[in-house]
């Protein structure tokens, strides 16, 4: 397993698929948001510390490539990271994976921009001290 990725396992429970036992397709997004504020919260950023700020997080662009699909029972690893920040957007890669061979199932990107959460404007900057962390947790890549 590569530096820089945060490995997120999920067991594919009966809710998570479709009547033939296949994941279905938009069960790999909520997994993708639940490895991310994890991601985070592994390192102390909670993410009602965001909303504590006056800040959302919304997704602004999503990219989903499928290549195979995990099955009931299965498990996956959900692997995240974030990308280096440039300007304001805030850029998730994903790579989740059949945990026992390691096969790419689902490939991933999310692009999160800040919003005020009063306004509903898009921020021109991050407050430094979500920038540090953002930029500190880019680094370990």
């Amino acid at each position: 397993m590569a530096t820089g990725w945060f490995d997120y396992p999920v067991r594919v429970q009966p809710h998570h698929t479709d009547y033939a036992g296949i994941v279905w397709h938009g069960t790999y997004v909520a997994w993708m948001e639940e490895a991310r504020v994890e991601y985070l919260r592994s390192h102390q950023v909670n993410f009602a510390d965001w909303v504590a700020a006056g800040i959302d997080l919304p997704v602004v662009d999503l990219s989903l490539r499928y290549r195979q699909s995990l099955q009931m029972g299965e498990v996956g690893v959900v692997r995240a990271r974030v990308e280096p920040i440039k300007g304001i957007r805030i850029v998730w890669h994903f790579d989740i994976q059949q945990q026992e061979t390691g096969t790419t199932c689902v490939l991933g990107t999310v692009t999160l921009a800040p919003v005020d959460r009063q306004t509903r404007k898009v921020l021109r900057r991050l407050p430094p001290e979500f920038q540090e962390i953002l930029q500190a947790l880019a680094a370990d890549l």
